[in-house]
């Protein structure tokens, strides 16, 4: 009988890196898009409706992104230090 592993090879480093690069992208192109299409904001918040919306996704997809993307990048790079060592 044999068993799988459920963890990848690379503890997971690719796909931290892919969902936090697409979660980052999404709130990047949330605030292009609340700049260019959808009336910018003000130091009061959005202009309209759908602004706030984008003022909303991308202040939540930034940071969370940000953080998921430098936790791959952080576990890429130890597990290429111990791939390295081995």
């Amino acid at each position: 009988m044999s068993t799988v592993n459920p963890t990848p090879p690379n503890g997971g480093a690719r796909q931290l890196l892919q969902w936090g690069a697409s979660t980052l992208g999404a709130g990047v192109l949330a605030a292009v898009l609340l700049e260019t299409l959808l009336g910018g904001f003000s130091p009061t918040g959005a202009h309209t409706n759908t602004g706030w919306f984008a003022l909303i996704v991308a202040l939540m997809c930034i940071p969370f992104g940000g953080l998921l993307t430098a936790l791959g990048a952080a576990k890429a790079l130890r597990n290429r230090k111990i791939a390295r060592k081995h």
